[in-house]
Protein backbone atom coordinates (compact mmCIF):
# COMPACT_ATOMS: atom_id res chain seq x y z
CA UNK A 1 0.00 0.00 0.00
CA UNK A 2 2.82 2.40 0.82
CA UNK A 3 4.45 1.79 -2.58
CA UNK A 4 1.10 2.32 -4.31
CA UNK A 5 0.64 5.64 -2.52
CA UNK A 6 4.18 6.58 -3.46
CA UNK A 7 3.53 5.82 -7.14
CA UNK A 8 0.31 7.86 -7.06
CA UNK A 9 2.15 10.82 -5.53
CA UNK A 10 4.81 10.59 -8.21
CA UNK A 11 2.36 10.34 -11.10
CA UNK A 12 0.28 13.22 -9.79
CA UNK A 13 3.41 15.28 -9.14
CA UNK A 14 4.49 14.84 -12.73
CA UNK A 15 0.99 15.72 -13.99
CA UNK A 16 0.91 18.91 -11.93
CA UNK A 17 4.44 19.84 -12.92
CA UNK A 18 5.70 19.53 -9.35
CA UNK A 19 8.77 17.52 -10.21
CA UNK A 20 11.05 15.96 -7.66
CA UNK A 21 8.32 14.62 -5.38
CA UNK A 22 9.93 13.42 -2.18
CA UNK A 23 8.73 11.17 0.59
CA UNK A 24 5.69 12.78 2.21
CA UNK A 25 7.59 14.14 5.20
CA UNK A 26 7.30 17.63 6.54
CA UNK A 27 9.49 20.03 4.57
CA UNK A 28 9.13 23.14 6.65
CA UNK A 29 12.78 23.08 7.75
CA UNK A 30 13.82 23.65 4.14
CA UNK A 31 12.19 27.06 4.05
CA UNK A 32 12.80 30.44 5.51
CA UNK A 33 15.33 30.61 8.28
CA UNK A 34 15.56 26.86 8.62
CA UNK A 35 13.39 26.53 11.69
CA UNK A 36 13.05 22.84 12.47
CA UNK A 37 9.82 20.87 12.15
CA UNK A 38 10.11 18.52 15.10
CA UNK A 39 6.85 17.89 16.95
CA UNK A 40 5.65 21.12 18.46
CA UNK A 41 7.98 23.45 16.55
CA UNK A 42 6.92 23.46 12.88
CA UNK A 43 4.02 25.39 11.35
CA UNK A 44 1.75 22.36 11.70
CA UNK A 45 1.83 23.25 15.41
CA UNK A 46 1.23 26.97 14.89
CA UNK A 47 -2.20 28.57 14.75
CA UNK A 48 -2.75 32.26 15.55
CA UNK A 49 -1.80 33.53 19.00
CA UNK A 50 -3.18 36.99 18.25
CA UNK A 51 -6.51 36.29 16.56
CA UNK A 52 -7.54 32.95 18.12
CA UNK A 53 -8.10 34.01 21.75
CA UNK A 54 -9.72 37.23 20.54
CA UNK A 55 -12.32 35.36 18.50
CA UNK A 56 -13.04 32.91 21.30
CA UNK A 57 -13.88 35.94 23.42
CA UNK A 58 -15.95 37.59 20.67
CA UNK A 59 -17.96 34.43 20.00
CA UNK A 60 -18.56 33.58 23.62
CA UNK A 61 -19.66 37.13 24.44
CA UNK A 62 -22.02 37.23 21.45
CA UNK A 63 -20.27 40.16 19.74
CA UNK A 64 -19.94 38.64 16.25
CA UNK A 65 -23.27 39.84 14.74
CA UNK A 66 -22.43 43.42 15.77
CA UNK A 67 -18.91 43.08 14.30
CA UNK A 68 -20.32 41.82 11.01
CA UNK A 69 -22.67 44.81 10.85
CA UNK A 70 -20.01 47.32 11.84
CA UNK A 71 -17.32 46.21 9.41
CA UNK A 72 -19.58 45.82 6.36
CA UNK A 73 -18.53 49.27 5.13
CA UNK A 74 -14.84 48.68 5.91
CA UNK A 75 -13.59 47.84 2.40
CA UNK A 76 -10.61 49.89 1.23
CA UNK A 77 -7.20 49.75 2.86
CA UNK A 78 -7.37 53.45 3.76
CA UNK A 79 -10.86 53.28 5.25
CA UNK A 80 -10.87 54.20 8.94
CA UNK A 81 -11.48 51.33 11.31
CA UNK A 82 -15.22 50.99 11.75
CA UNK A 83 -16.93 52.31 14.81
CA UNK A 84 -19.17 50.19 16.96
CA UNK A 85 -16.61 47.43 17.50
CA UNK A 86 -15.66 45.99 20.90
CA UNK A 87 -12.59 47.78 22.24
CA UNK A 88 -10.39 44.69 22.24
CA UNK A 89 -11.34 43.93 18.64
CA UNK A 90 -10.44 47.46 17.57
CA UNK A 91 -7.13 47.19 19.41
CA UNK A 92 -6.35 43.96 17.55
CA UNK A 93 -7.12 45.55 14.17
CA UNK A 94 -4.85 48.50 14.95
CA UNK A 95 -1.99 46.02 15.46
CA UNK A 96 -2.46 44.01 12.26
CA UNK A 97 -3.97 46.45 9.77
CA UNK A 98 -0.69 47.31 8.08
CA UNK A 99 1.86 45.87 5.69
CA UNK A 100 4.90 44.14 7.19
CA UNK A 101 8.08 46.22 7.36
CA UNK A 102 9.74 43.98 4.76
CA UNK A 103 7.05 44.54 2.10
CA UNK A 104 8.61 46.00 -1.05
CA UNK A 105 6.29 48.57 -2.70
CA UNK A 106 8.07 48.33 -6.05
CA UNK A 107 7.63 44.56 -6.17
CA UNK A 108 3.99 44.82 -5.11
CA UNK A 109 3.38 47.38 -7.88
CA UNK A 110 5.01 45.09 -10.43
CA UNK A 111 2.97 42.14 -9.15
CA UNK A 112 -0.20 44.15 -9.66
CA UNK A 113 0.81 44.96 -13.23
CA UNK A 114 1.74 41.31 -13.82
CA UNK A 115 -1.68 40.21 -12.55
CA UNK A 116 -3.35 42.67 -14.93
CA UNK A 117 -1.35 41.37 -17.89
CA UNK A 118 -1.95 37.73 -17.01
CA UNK A 119 -5.50 37.91 -15.69
CA UNK A 120 -6.85 35.49 -18.31
CA UNK A 121 -4.60 32.67 -17.20
CA UNK A 122 -4.95 33.53 -13.51
CA UNK A 123 -8.73 33.37 -13.63
CA UNK A 124 -8.68 29.97 -15.34
CA UNK A 125 -5.98 28.52 -13.10
CA UNK A 126 -7.36 29.88 -9.85
CA UNK A 127 -10.95 29.00 -10.77
CA UNK A 128 -10.72 25.62 -12.49
CA UNK A 129 -7.27 24.57 -11.26
CA UNK A 130 -6.72 25.68 -7.67
CA UNK A 131 -10.42 25.80 -6.88
CA UNK A 132 -10.98 22.18 -7.81
CA UNK A 133 -7.60 21.11 -6.39
CA UNK A 134 -8.83 22.32 -3.00
CA UNK A 135 -11.46 19.58 -3.10
CA UNK A 136 -8.76 16.89 -3.15
CA UNK A 137 -6.85 18.41 -0.24
CA UNK A 138 -8.63 16.30 2.41
CA UNK A 139 -8.19 18.60 5.40
CA UNK A 140 -9.28 21.65 3.45
CA UNK A 141 -12.25 19.89 1.86
CA UNK A 142 -13.51 18.55 5.19
CA UNK A 143 -13.05 21.87 6.96
CA UNK A 144 -14.83 23.78 4.20
CA UNK A 145 -17.68 21.28 3.92
CA UNK A 146 -18.49 21.11 7.64
CA UNK A 147 -18.03 24.83 8.38
CA UNK A 148 -20.94 27.21 7.99
CA UNK A 149 -19.70 28.30 4.56
CA UNK A 150 -19.98 24.78 3.18
CA UNK A 151 -23.76 24.99 3.23
CA UNK A 152 -23.76 27.74 0.56
CA UNK A 153 -20.97 26.99 -1.85
CA UNK A 154 -21.71 29.82 -4.26
CA UNK A 155 -21.36 32.33 -1.44
CA UNK A 156 -18.29 30.45 -0.12
CA UNK A 157 -16.74 30.40 -3.60
CA UNK A 158 -17.47 34.11 -4.03
CA UNK A 159 -15.61 34.93 -0.83
CA UNK A 160 -12.69 32.67 -1.72
CA UNK A 161 -12.52 34.18 -5.19
CA UNK A 162 -12.57 37.68 -3.70
CA UNK A 163 -9.37 36.91 -1.80
CA UNK A 164 -7.54 36.11 -5.04
CA UNK A 165 -9.29 38.85 -6.99
CA UNK A 166 -8.40 41.56 -4.46
CA UNK A 167 -4.82 40.26 -4.43
CA UNK A 168 -4.73 40.54 -8.24
CA UNK A 169 -6.17 44.05 -8.45
CA UNK A 170 -4.07 47.01 -9.52
CA UNK A 171 -3.05 48.79 -6.33
CA UNK A 172 -4.15 45.87 -4.16
CA UNK A 173 -1.77 46.87 -1.37
CA UNK A 174 -2.06 50.63 -1.84
CA UNK A 175 -4.30 52.76 0.37
CA UNK A 176 -7.07 52.71 -2.25
CA UNK A 177 -6.82 48.92 -2.72
CA UNK A 178 -8.73 46.34 -0.73
CA UNK A 179 -6.43 43.43 -0.11
CA UNK A 180 -5.11 44.34 3.35
CA UNK A 181 -8.69 44.61 4.62
CA UNK A 182 -9.70 41.39 2.85
CA UNK A 183 -6.77 39.54 4.38
CA UNK A 184 -7.51 40.86 7.88
CA UNK A 185 -11.15 39.82 7.62
CA UNK A 186 -10.14 36.38 6.33
CA UNK A 187 -7.67 35.93 9.19
CA UNK A 188 -10.42 36.65 11.72
CA UNK A 189 -12.78 34.21 9.98
CA UNK A 190 -10.07 31.53 10.20
CA UNK A 191 -9.75 32.19 13.93
CA UNK A 192 -13.51 31.85 14.39
CA UNK A 193 -13.56 28.57 12.45
CA UNK A 194 -10.72 27.20 14.61
CA UNK A 195 -12.95 27.67 17.64
CA UNK A 196 -16.22 26.54 16.05
CA UNK A 197 -15.30 23.56 13.92
CA UNK A 198 -13.96 21.35 16.74
CA UNK A 199 -17.46 21.65 18.24
CA UNK A 200 -18.94 19.89 15.17
CA UNK A 201 -19.40 16.14 15.71
CA UNK A 202 -19.56 15.72 11.92
CA UNK A 203 -16.14 17.33 11.42
CA UNK A 204 -14.59 15.49 14.36
CA UNK A 205 -15.80 12.18 12.91
CA UNK A 206 -13.76 12.65 9.70
CA UNK A 207 -10.89 14.97 10.69
CA UNK A 208 -7.33 13.84 11.34
CA UNK A 209 -6.54 17.01 13.30
CA UNK A 210 -8.01 18.49 16.47
CA UNK A 211 -7.75 22.17 15.44
CA UNK A 212 -8.09 23.20 11.77
CA UNK A 213 -6.25 25.80 9.70
CA UNK A 214 -2.75 25.64 11.12
CA UNK A 215 0.02 27.71 9.56
CA UNK A 216 0.99 24.53 7.71
CA UNK A 217 -2.53 24.22 6.29
CA UNK A 218 -2.37 27.83 5.08
CA UNK A 219 0.97 27.14 3.40
CA UNK A 220 -0.49 24.06 1.69
CA UNK A 221 -3.29 26.28 0.37
CA UNK A 222 -0.68 28.81 -0.83
CA UNK A 223 1.01 26.03 -2.79
CA UNK A 224 -2.29 25.00 -4.36
CA UNK A 225 -2.68 28.61 -5.51
CA UNK A 226 0.55 30.56 -5.97
CA UNK A 227 3.05 27.74 -6.48
CA UNK A 228 0.68 25.81 -8.74
CA UNK A 229 -0.03 28.87 -10.94
CA UNK A 230 3.67 29.73 -11.11
CA UNK A 231 4.49 26.25 -12.40
CA UNK A 232 1.64 26.22 -14.93
CA UNK A 233 2.70 29.56 -16.41
CA UNK A 234 6.16 28.11 -16.95
CA UNK A 235 4.78 24.86 -18.37
CA UNK A 236 2.58 26.76 -20.82
CA UNK A 237 5.66 28.73 -21.96
CA UNK A 238 4.00 32.05 -21.29
CA UNK A 239 6.54 34.91 -21.26
CA UNK A 240 7.32 35.23 -17.57
CA UNK A 241 10.52 37.19 -16.89
CA UNK A 242 12.44 36.80 -13.65
CA UNK A 243 11.28 40.17 -12.33
CA UNK A 244 7.63 39.17 -12.80
CA UNK A 245 8.26 35.85 -11.08
CA UNK A 246 9.91 37.56 -8.11
CA UNK A 247 7.12 40.13 -7.84
CA UNK A 248 4.38 37.49 -8.05
CA UNK A 249 6.05 35.52 -5.27
CA UNK A 250 6.48 38.62 -3.12
CA UNK A 251 2.77 39.44 -3.35
CA UNK A 252 2.00 35.95 -2.08
CA UNK A 253 4.62 36.20 0.66
CA UNK A 254 2.93 39.35 1.95
CA UNK A 255 -0.52 37.77 1.57
CA UNK A 256 0.43 34.67 3.57
CA UNK A 257 2.03 36.84 6.26
CA UNK A 258 -1.17 38.92 6.54
CA UNK A 259 -3.00 35.67 7.24
CA UNK A 260 -0.80 35.11 10.27
CA UNK A 261 1.89 32.72 8.99
CA UNK A 262 5.22 33.49 10.72
CA UNK A 263 7.81 35.05 8.43
CA UNK A 264 10.40 32.32 9.00
CA UNK A 265 8.13 29.66 7.47
CA UNK A 266 7.31 31.53 4.25
CA UNK A 267 9.34 30.31 1.23
CA UNK A 268 11.95 32.84 0.11
CA UNK A 269 12.20 31.69 -3.51
CA UNK A 270 10.10 29.81 -6.03
CA UNK A 271 12.65 26.99 -5.90
CA UNK A 272 12.02 26.65 -2.16
CA UNK A 273 8.29 26.89 -2.71
CA UNK A 274 8.31 24.14 -5.34
CA UNK A 275 10.42 21.85 -3.16
CA UNK A 276 8.09 22.42 -0.24
CA UNK A 277 5.00 21.91 -2.40
CA UNK A 278 6.34 18.63 -3.75
CA UNK A 279 6.73 17.37 -0.21
CA UNK A 280 3.68 18.70 1.60
CA UNK A 281 0.98 19.16 -1.07
CA UNK A 282 1.31 16.56 -3.79
CA UNK A 283 1.57 13.48 -1.51
CA UNK A 284 -1.54 14.39 0.48
CA UNK A 285 -3.88 14.91 -2.49
CA UNK A 286 -6.68 12.36 -2.29
CA UNK A 287 -10.44 12.09 -2.73
CA UNK A 288 -12.84 12.38 0.18
CA UNK A 289 -16.62 12.20 0.47
CA UNK A 290 -16.74 15.88 1.30
CA UNK A 291 -14.36 16.86 -1.48
CA UNK A 292 -16.31 14.98 -4.15
CA UNK A 293 -19.51 16.76 -3.09
CA UNK A 294 -17.80 20.14 -3.10
CA UNK A 295 -16.30 19.60 -6.55
CA UNK A 296 -19.70 18.69 -7.94
CA UNK A 297 -21.21 21.83 -6.41
CA UNK A 298 -18.43 24.05 -7.72
CA UNK A 299 -18.58 22.66 -11.24
CA UNK A 300 -22.35 22.91 -11.14
CA UNK A 301 -22.03 26.60 -10.29
CA UNK A 302 -19.56 27.16 -13.11
CA UNK A 303 -21.93 25.48 -15.55
CA UNK A 304 -24.44 28.26 -14.90
CA UNK A 305 -22.49 30.63 -17.11
CA UNK A 306 -22.95 28.29 -20.07
CA UNK A 307 -22.06 30.45 -23.12
CA UNK A 308 -22.33 27.28 -25.11
CA UNK A 309 -19.74 25.59 -22.93
CA UNK A 310 -20.90 22.18 -21.82
CA UNK A 311 -20.29 20.42 -18.53
CA UNK A 312 -18.18 18.00 -20.53
CA UNK A 313 -15.91 20.90 -21.49
CA UNK A 314 -15.57 21.91 -17.83
CA UNK A 315 -14.74 18.35 -16.81
CA UNK A 316 -12.10 18.06 -19.49
CA UNK A 317 -10.54 21.44 -18.70
CA UNK A 318 -10.21 20.35 -15.07
CA UNK A 319 -8.55 17.14 -16.24
CA UNK A 320 -6.25 19.20 -18.49
CA UNK A 321 -5.05 21.56 -15.75
CA UNK A 322 -4.97 19.03 -12.88
CA UNK A 323 -4.70 15.49 -14.31
CA UNK A 324 -6.88 12.55 -15.29
CA UNK A 325 -6.08 11.06 -11.90
CA UNK A 326 -7.82 13.94 -10.12
CA UNK A 327 -10.65 13.78 -12.64
CA UNK A 328 -11.14 10.09 -11.89
CA UNK A 329 -11.07 10.69 -8.13
CA UNK A 330 -13.87 13.24 -8.52
CA UNK A 331 -15.87 11.08 -10.92
CA UNK A 332 -15.76 13.65 -13.74
CA UNK A 333 -17.40 12.01 -16.74
CA UNK A 334 -15.28 11.90 -19.87
CA UNK A 335 -16.16 13.92 -22.97
CA UNK A 336 -13.55 12.98 -25.52
CA UNK A 337 -14.66 15.56 -28.10
CA UNK A 338 -14.23 18.31 -25.50
CA UNK A 339 -10.92 16.78 -24.43
CA UNK A 340 -9.60 17.06 -27.98
CA UNK A 341 -10.85 20.66 -28.20
CA UNK A 342 -9.22 21.71 -24.92
CA UNK A 343 -5.89 20.03 -25.61
CA UNK A 344 -5.55 21.55 -29.09
CA UNK A 345 -7.43 24.87 -28.89
CA UNK A 346 -6.15 26.11 -25.52
CA UNK A 347 -2.44 25.99 -26.49
CA UNK A 348 -3.34 27.75 -29.76
CA UNK A 349 -5.29 30.37 -27.80
CA UNK A 350 -2.28 30.98 -25.54
CA UNK A 351 0.09 31.33 -28.49
CA UNK A 352 -2.18 33.86 -30.21
CA UNK A 353 -2.76 35.91 -27.06
CA UNK A 354 0.99 36.09 -26.47
CA UNK A 355 1.71 37.19 -30.03
CA UNK A 356 3.60 33.98 -30.70
CA UNK A 357 1.25 32.93 -33.50
CA UNK A 358 -0.38 35.10 -36.19
CA UNK A 359 -3.27 32.66 -36.55
CA UNK A 360 -6.28 33.40 -34.36
CA UNK A 361 -7.93 30.11 -33.38
CA UNK A 362 -11.61 29.83 -34.19
CA UNK A 363 -12.30 29.25 -30.51
CA UNK A 364 -10.63 32.52 -29.43
CA UNK A 365 -13.81 34.39 -28.52
CA UNK A 366 -15.34 31.39 -26.80
CA UNK A 367 -12.36 31.14 -24.46
CA UNK A 368 -12.20 34.92 -23.92
CA UNK A 369 -15.88 35.19 -23.03
CA UNK A 370 -15.71 32.10 -20.85
CA UNK A 371 -12.81 33.49 -18.80
CA UNK A 372 -14.60 36.76 -18.17
CA UNK A 373 -17.86 35.07 -17.26
CA UNK A 374 -16.00 32.72 -14.91
CA UNK A 375 -14.48 35.71 -13.13
CA UNK A 376 -17.77 37.53 -12.68
CA UNK A 377 -19.65 34.43 -11.53
CA UNK A 378 -17.74 34.35 -8.27
CA UNK A 379 -17.79 38.08 -7.59
CA UNK A 380 -20.65 38.13 -5.10
CA UNK A 381 -22.71 35.64 -7.10
CA UNK A 382 -22.17 37.71 -10.24
CA UNK A 383 -23.94 40.76 -8.83
CA UNK A 384 -20.94 42.86 -7.86
CA UNK A 385 -17.69 43.71 -9.53
CA UNK A 386 -16.32 45.61 -6.58
CA UNK A 387 -16.42 43.59 -3.38
CA UNK A 388 -17.89 40.52 -1.73
CA UNK A 389 -18.96 40.87 1.91
CA UNK A 390 -16.94 38.70 4.29
CA UNK A 391 -18.77 37.73 7.47
CA UNK A 392 -17.65 35.89 10.58
CA UNK A 393 -19.57 32.65 11.21
CA UNK A 394 -21.24 31.86 14.51
CA UNK A 395 -21.84 28.16 13.93
CA UNK A 396 -21.11 25.15 11.75
CA UNK A 397 -22.87 23.29 8.98
CA UNK A 398 -25.66 21.06 10.14
CA UNK A 399 -25.76 17.43 9.03
CA UNK A 400 -26.30 16.92 5.33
Amino acid sequence: MENLSRRKALSLGVALGLVGVANPVQAWASTGSGTGSAAGTGPEWIWDDAADPLMVSMLEKGHVPAINTAWASWVNNNDPLPGGLPAEFTAYLRQVNRLPSWADPAKLDRAADFNRRRDTYLFMLYGLGSGIMSTVIPREAKSVYWSAGGADMQDRAAKTFTFGYDLSELGAFKPTGQFVVTANKTRVVHAAVRHLLPQSPHWRAVADETVPISAADILVTFHSLGTYVHRKLLDWRIPYPAADQEAFLHSWQVAVHLLGVPYEHIPRTWAEAERQSAQVLTPILAPSTEGIKLAEELLGLTAQIDLGVTRGFLNEFVRYVLSDEVGDWLGLRRDYASAALVRTAWPAYVLFREGLSPVMPGTFYMFDQFVRALAMLFLNKGSSGTTTPITIPTGNRAAG
